[in-house]
């Protein structure tokens, strides 16, 4: 019993004295925060008391395109926890290779009468696949908020971690250790914060009087095997650096520097993106560009929880700065 008051306390902010008050149904206690506390308890997984087990509360969809990526489990967590702060209950989706598509969780979400959707790295960032799921919710005006870049199309309000800024940081670290010949390890070519990358990446070396030529530039599907495979080309051609648009990407290529026979960083540079779990304890420990993942997520909980009380918010997109993390994936270019 008291760890799961000192835990439910933590998730919502209050004091273990109130957690009690809310499941021994005692007085005291504002609606807002009984309600909170009682999502909490769903979101931990613990059962409510059974005098408590009334109406669920209001339940959001947070849809994710899979967990392997530790970025997205983290989003999931300042997600989840904020949306119990707020007295939401999130219902977790996530997509598989063969498993339920995004399109068929949209239809299990509005049979459940969901509140709200938010969606981090969802199908609305590739230009080339299907949206009609979203137009569906936009038809319906159920509230969505969706974390990083969209397609122009979709009107929805959305946060992103500012592309163009993570670009140039990881672009002026190399260069500021004598790398001209970078080589760029992007999504897949309708990837549009992969696209902003690379429209950022050409900017800054027109700027700074480098060659981007497109053999230096190569798209993949996220993953560390297809960004393994992928950055072989870039290695095969000869860079003495490369900028990965995903973690799980600099972790491949990494591996493919040393299928070449080649040691990071003392032959080749790697920086990644996102600054996900245990980047710090890789070999070599990453260098990366950090995403403020929790500004971020408690961002989209706020358009949300707005929208869903009826309140108007901008559709314009909202953008947080990256931060760039130096560790040891990164060296001064080699001689020669």
């Amino acid at each position: 019993m008291g760890r799961r008051l000192a835990e439910v306390a933590e998730k919502v902010g209050v004091s273990e004295a109130t957690v009690s008050r809310v499941l021994n149904g005692k007085a005291g206690v504002s609606a807002a925060t009984r309600e909170a506390v009682l999502t909490a308890l769903d979101v931990l997984g613990y059962e409510r008391p059974v005098k408590l087990r009334g109406d669920r509360a209001r339940l959001v969809g947070l849809v994710l395109p899979e967990l392997a990526n530790p970025i997205f489990p983290a989003f999931a967590e300042v997600v989840g926890g904020a949306l119990a702060q707020q007295g939401f209950t999130p219902v977790l989706c996530t997509r598989s290779a063969g498993g339920i598509t995004e399109a068929e969780y949209i239809d299990l979400l509005l049979q459940q009468q969901v509140s709200g959707v938010i969606f981090a790295g969802g199908l609305y960032s590739e230009r080339d696949a299907d949206h009609a799921h979203y137009e569906r919710l936009e038809d319906l005006g159920l509230p969505v908020v969706l974390i990083n870049a969209s397609i122009d199309e979709l009107g929805f309000p959305h946060v992103s971690c500012d592309d163009l800024i993570a670009t140039q940081q990881g672009m002026e670290h190399l260069v500021s250790m004598g790398h001209e010949r970078i080589g760029l390890l992007l999504g897949t070519a309708d990837h549009v914060p992969s696209e902003r990358k690379l429209a950022a990446a050409r900017a800054f070396a027109d700027r700074a009087g480098l060659d981007l030529p497109d053999e230096f530039v190569v798209h993949s599907r996220f993953g560390i095997e297809p960004g393994q495979a992928a950055a072989a080309k870039l290695v095969e051609r000869g860079v003495t650096a490369i900028l990965a648009a995903s973690d799980p990407l600099a972790l491949g290529a990494i591996r493919a520097v040393r299928r070449a026979g080649l040691e990071v960083p003392r032959d080749v540079s790697v920086v990644g993106y996102d600054d996900s779990a245990l980047m710090n304890s890789t070999d070599p420990a990453l260098t990366t560009v950090r995403q403020p993942i929790d500004q971020m997520g408690r961002a989209a909980v706020d358009l949300l929880a707005s929208l869903i009380g009826g309140g108007t918010v901008s559709r314009d997109e909202l953008l947080f700065e990256p931060e760039l993390v130096v560790r040891r994936s990164t060296a001064a270019a080699p001689r020669g």
